[in-house]
């Protein structure tokens, strides 16, 4: 194999920009910067006595590393692969050819310090408020959903799993540290159009003018959608809500309109009570605006590596389940400034 050159990689870059490489525009659009004095006292090492030895990697490159993961759905291990196999990937962190790779490890570590500090929210928020300031503040009203994020299925006795449910840990798992760290003692089981799922719910506030994530919430599968409810409503946005029928209830009308909320979740048929005419109607034209959210689900399902993870315990499932919303959030935000500023988007 010959020695490749400056101009032939010059001239590969060249080709990915007339191509269209999403992760430039991105270089181009998000303000990483911003993102600096955040994640390095999120990464602080107090324990570090002495700054001899390899310096850590860059900060905000490995909030992009992570944002990597988000956006291809890619493991540890073949985020490292790609990184170093990849010219775009390479591009996007600001790596030479001869650059040194962050490995597996050390994205785990990274990734994992910020989960179990909770700041994936406060990383989440940092970047909405770039949105407000952009001219994209909440607009129109607020829909709210749910989707299941499955994890890896647990193979559990039928006695296990009854302690796992009551928050107990089985004796026999105490006894094997390394067994004991790959059990998920908070991921569930939920049946949904009769077939079975064991994972999380990433449940989303979507603004209806420019279909952005405001809030979220991440449960275990089985909590029904309309239990995160209050937690995803948007103070700032329009108030008018909209949802599909499994968080209409009693309960939820009555906590909408203390807060002076406009109700237009979904009608539901009972056993004795059907829908009249006039409901099914309301139903389909509420179902135009409320499917903006089911292209948010779509586009992580379809161009974002699908709606599974791997990961062990609700603080890890957070941070994955919150950066994949926040990396959405990043593409939306590209291609929304594209179409307002096509001259600032390579291709």
């Amino acid at each position: 194999m010959g020695q490749t050159g400056f101009f032939d990689l010059q001239d590969r870059l060249k080709s990915l920009d007339e191509m269209g490489d999403p992760l430039e525009a991105l270089n181009q659009v998000i303000p990483w910067e911003d993102f600096r004095s955040m994640l390095r006292q999120g990464l602080r090492n107090k324990d570090r006595k002495s700054e001899a030895g390899r310096p850590p990697f860059d900060e905000v490159l490995m909030f992009k590393v992570l944002v990597l993961q988000a956006l291809y759905n890619l493991g540890d291990d073949r985020t490292q692969f790609h990184i170093q196999d990849r010219l775009s990937f390479m591009r996007f962190l600001g790596l030479c050819m001869d650059g040194k790779v962050p490995d597996a490890k050390t994205i785990w570590l990274y990734r994992n310090t910020l989960a179990q500090g909770g700041w994936i929210d406060k990383l989440f928020a940092k970047f909405n408020r770039h949105l407000d300031k952009a001219g994209l503040k909440a607009q129109g009203g607020q829909i709210i959903d749910a989707s299941i994020v499955e994890v890896p299925r647990q193979r559990n006795t039928e006695d296990e799993n009854k302690q796992v449910k009551k928050g107990e840990t089985p004796k026999e798992w105490k006894k094997e540290p390394e067994k004991l760290r790959q059990k998920d003692m908070d991921a569930r089981w939920v049946k949904k159009n009769g077939i079975n799922h064991y994972g999380y719910k990433n449940h989303v506030n979507v603004d209806r003018k420019h279909k952005l994530i405001r809030t979220f919430e991440v449960t275990a599968a089985h909590v029904h959608d309309s239990q995160a409810m209050k937690e995803l409503l948007d103070r700032k946005n329009r108030k008018k809500l909209w949802a599909d029928s499994a968080y209409r209830s009693e309960k939820s009308a009555l906590a909408l309109k203390r807060r002076g909320y406009e109700n237009l979740i979904h009608y539901k048929s009972n056993r004795n009570h059907p829908m009249t005419e006039f409901q099914d109607l309301l139903n389909k034209t509420r179902s135009k605006v409320r499917a903006r959210v089911e292209h948010v689900f779509g586009h992580m399902e379809s161009s974002m590596g699908g709606n599974w993870l791997r990961v062990v315990g609700q603080v890890r499932a957070r941070m994955k389940i919150g950066m994949r919303n926040l990396a959405y959030n990043m593409q939306r935000f590209t291609h929304i400034m594209g179409r307002m500023r096509p001259q600032t988007i390579a291709a």
